[in-house]
Order: C-alpha cells, then sequence, then structure tokens
C-alpha cells in the first residue's frame, strides 16, 4: 500500500478508529516521516515516563524528513526532558491546591474548571498537567454528582469549563449526558470545552456531536490549541467551519515554545490563519514550568519583545494577550506586569 492509499483509508475511519491508530511508538513515527532514529535527539526513557501519542491526522502536517519541524518538536520525546531543572515541578499552576471537589478546580471567581478525563488524543511534550494525577481525579458516576452538587450549590458560579486530559474524549452519550446535567443548573450560562481535538483529531467534530453542542440550552464556548499554522491543514479548516457554522464562538490558546513559535513571523502567520477560518486568537500562555517541559522555554524578556513585533504587525483583534498562570492568582497574569 501506498503512503497516500494509507493516508486515505485512514482517514475515510470514525474518530474512534483513527484515535486507535494513533503512533505509539517511536520507530512508526519516524518511519513514516522518513527520519532516520539515530539522527534526532530521542530519549526512549522520556517515552516511557510520558508515553508517546501522535494520531496520523497532525503526523500527516509534518513535513517528511524534517528533523527541525516545529510540529514535530512539540510530540517527540528528547533527552532533555529527563533533566531534573529548578524551578519545574509537577503541579506548575497549582491545580492540586484549588481542588474543591473531586474533579473540580475552583481557581477564579464565577467559573469552575470540570476534568471529566485524564487522557488526551495527542500527548503533547510541553504539557502542564504530564504529571498531573489523574487516576485521583476519576469521576465516577457518584463522583460526578458530587461535582455537579457543587456547581449547583455556589450561584456565584456562571461558566463551566469542561476540560482534562481532552473533554472531547469523552463519547457522544458521556458528554451529552453531562450537558443534559449541567443544563438542569439555572445559574450556569456558559459551558467552555477546552479541546485540542479539533486540531489533531478533526474527525471527532461529527455531525452527532455538534447536535449535542446546538441542542444545550447554555451558550456553548470552544477553546481550541493550535500552536503554528501547519497545524491548520483542510481537515481541521473544515472542522473548524462546521463548528462556527453551528453558531459555537471559537477561540484559541497557543503556548509560546521555543524551537516552535518563537518568532514574530511565525505568531503573525498562526492568528492570520486562525482568523481566516472564523477562529479569534486568544491566549499565548508564557510556559508553565513543569517538569520535563524546560527546553521549550522563553524567556520573559524574549517574549515581550517577540509581541511588541507582532503588535507593530497586525491589527489589535489579531493580537493575543500574552498571559502567565501563577499558582495562587485570582486570574490570569498579564505578561507585562510581571516586569
Amino acid at each position: 500500500m501506498t503512503e497516500e492509499s494509507y493516508e486515505t483509508e485512514h482517514f475515510s475511519l470514525n474518530w474512534q478508529q483513527q484515535l486507535a491508530g494513533a503512533f505509539t511508538r517511536l520507530d512508526d513515527l519516524c518511519g513514516y516521516l522518513h527520519l532516520s532514529m539515530d539522527g534526532l535527539p530521542i530519549a526512549v526513557a522520556a517515552s516511557q515516563k510520558f508515553a508517546l501519542k501522535v494520531p496520523l491526522s497532525f503526523a500527516a502536517s509534518i513535513e517528511k524528513g524534517n528533523p527541525h519541524d516545529p510540529l514535530l518538536r512539540q510530540v517527540l520525546p528528547i533527552a532533555d526532558e529527563l533533566l531534573n531543572i529548578p524551578g519545574f515541578g509537577d503541579d506548575p499552576v497549582g491545580d492540586l491546591p484549588a481542588v474543591a471537589e473531586i474533579g473540580v478546580l475552583h481557581k477564579y471567581h464565577g467559573r469552575v474548571l470540570l476534568i471529566n478525563t485524564g487522557t488526551c488524543a495527542i500527548n503533547c511534550r510541553y504539557c502542564f498537567r504530564r504529571n498531573f494525577p489523574y487516576a485521583d481525579m476519576q469521576l465516577s458516576r457518584q463522583k460526578q454528582q458530587a461535582a455537579l452538587n457543587y456547581i449547583n450549590a455556589d450561584p456565584s458560579i456562571t461558566e463551566v469549563i469542561l476540560s482534562g486530559g481532552d473533554p472531547l474524549m469523552l463519547n457522544d452519550s458521556q458528554l451529552a449526558g453531562l450537558i443534559q446535567q449541567l443544563n438542569q443548573i439555572g445559574h450556569v450560562e456558559r459551558i467552555r470545552i477546552h479541546s485540542r481535538l479539533p486540531i489533531v483529531l478533526p474527525a471527532r467534530i461529527t455531525d452527532e456531536l455538534l447536535a449535542i453542542l446546538a441542542s444545550s440550552g447554555k451558550t456553548i464556548v470552544m477553546v481550541v490549541h493550535c500552536n503554528h499554522a501547519n497545524e491548520l491543514n483542510p481537515r481541521v479548516a473544515a472542522a473548524l467551519a462546521r463548528l462556527k457554522k453551528t453558531g459555537i464562538a471559537v477561540f484559541n490558546q497557543a503556548v509560546l515554545l521555543k524551537g516552535v513559535n518563537d518568532e514574530a513571523g511565525v505568531l503573525c502567520g498562526l492568528s492570520e490563519r486562525l482568523f481566516r477560518h472564523g477562529v479569534t486568537p486568544y491566549y499565548l500562555h508564557l510556559l508553565d514550568k513543569a517538569q520535563g517541559a524546560s527546553h521549550f522555554e522563553v524567556s520573559l524578556a524574549e517574549a515581550l519583545s517577540i509581541m511588541r513585533e507582532v503588535q507593530a504587525t497586525l491589527p489589535g483583534y489579531l493580537v493575543p494577550k500574552l498571559v502567565k498562570e501563577q499558582a495562587g492568582a485570582a486570574y490570569k497574569i498579564y505578561a507585562s506586569d510581571l516586569v
């Protein structure tokens, strides 16, 4: 079977089947990308500590034969992940002190984050929850009801953020049931879904999913996660268009990553391409200092310099807010306030 026919057959499968076929072995991924493992700073030990997982729908956008591709850098386990760097830790944004109920993080006024699953469609090497104790946060039916009771008891909560892992890893039945229960809480006005699946596994945006979202009695907001314009292939563009056609507001949050998007031209290209597909640039995060991700860090001074170039180039509505999430803070901090 040719590479082209293999891809064509794969992309005809449903999203669960595509997910099951994700790359989980370094030799398979490198073989598909026409790369020699000997020519890359790969660390098998890093992939054992934090597993490799890359859907073909994302891998297909990586330039074959290019060991420096910015999308490859986001998913390739390398030796730098094994370094123990001071100032980097297992809970860089203070998630655990914010646990109000199993599966509920209550950091900010008016909104809570609901962790529905610990799994993702892709394992990004810079993930701030790569060391998160998901096993302790799993929502059984009883624990999910306790989480919903917590939300119902606090009338100041007007927004529920579905997070994880990735909430779109839930099947349609699970997601529909959760949204139906949230619909019954009168003071909740919005359901915000943070998901990388529309970008890395666009087949997840099905008619059935869109019907579930459209039927909600609450305002649905989708925040996708795209770091580089090359991630926005035609399949992703089609998925984003379907979300917009359903009437869902779609925003993007990215992370400023060394060797991926730490150039003004790259960030401007990302914002332009996102907006072309109906997505509003929302946040650009400074790296959360998760142990194992230090090689992605861009200094504050460099980040601010890059953003000054972006601001000088783009209209204001295309400039994402450069922010830092600090443990214990009552809101995200603008990077300019950290100087």
